[in-house]
């Protein structure tokens, strides 16, 4: 298994080094990668299909996140630059018609595992569920409880998470807030409201707002931990990745 650290000197860059972990895959290798993303509005394919889309894009820029558009997922997603994690694992598959329930549940199992062993976070409020209007809705995600909330059962989405699949190769990959709830919540509800698409700016949690004074740094080295499991990876720079692609292209 090989696991990338770090992040490309530009979204472009870092885009692209995420892009070439499913090249990893096809090569018959795993490829694990957990960081934090510059600061960015990531929009889905839903959205690219809305009337207020241009709109949305110029909100995001105007609130100082650059929007992009990305291959996986649904609807848009924000990374602050410094607290907002994305990571991803791709692994070569013999059959693209089978396996897709499978790695989702080993994913969010990874994650489960690696927001439970944060100080001060109860596993016991990590709920397999997202609260009504969400950002990026959807079937897979983790969420907490939310305290700060008068309702008991009201949740607050910490996580969400995607696949792509292809012939040879899959990659499951997901967003996770360690802080930053309060201005991730006010684009996206900027953001969404352009879009013409329900949301709750409630709806937005963070691993700080569950009671973990845990920093991104410590969640990163957590979930990466977890989802190579008990392999012995080969660590590289995610500049390999850009090399590589280099060298293919020459």
């Amino acid at each position: 298994m090989r696991v990338f650290r770090g992040r490309g000197p530009t979204i472009e860059a870092d885009r692209e080094a995420s892009a070439r972990l499913l090249e990893v895959a096809t090569g018959g290798e795993r490829a694990v990668r957990v960081w934090t993303p510059h600061r960015q509005l990531a929009f889905g394919r839903r959205d690219r299909r809305r009337d207020g889309y241009d709109r949305a894009r110029a909100v995001a820029r105007e609130a100082g996140f650059p929007p992009v558009e990305r291959d996986v997922g649904g609807r848009a997603v924000a990374y602050d630059g410094e607290t907002t994690i994305a990571f991803a694992r791709a692994e070569p598959i013999e059959d693209f018609r089978r396996g897709t329930d499978e790695r989702y549940e080993r994913l969010t199992d990874d994650l489960e595992r690696a927001l439970a062993g944060l100080p001060e976070l109860d596993r016991e409020r990590l709920v397999r569920d997202e609260p009504a209007d969400a950002f990026c809705p959807g079937s897979h995600s983790l969420s907490t409880v939310d305290d700060a909330s008068a309702d008991p059962t009201a949740l607050a989405k910490v996580a969400g998470i995607a696949q792509r699949v292809r012939q040879d190769a899959a990659i499951a990959a997901g967003i996770l807030h360690v802080d930053g709830r309060e201005p991730l919540a006010a684009v996206l509800e900027s953001v969404y409201g352009a879009l013409g698409v329900p949301f709750d700016s409630d709806s937005v949690g963070s691993i700080a707002a569950a009671g973990s004074p845990a920093e991104p740094d410590v969640v990163r080295a957590a979930l990466e931990a977890e989802l190579v499991g008990d392999r012995e990876p080969s660590v590289e720079p995610v500049g390999a990745l850009l090399d590589a692609g280099e060298t293919e292209g020459s």
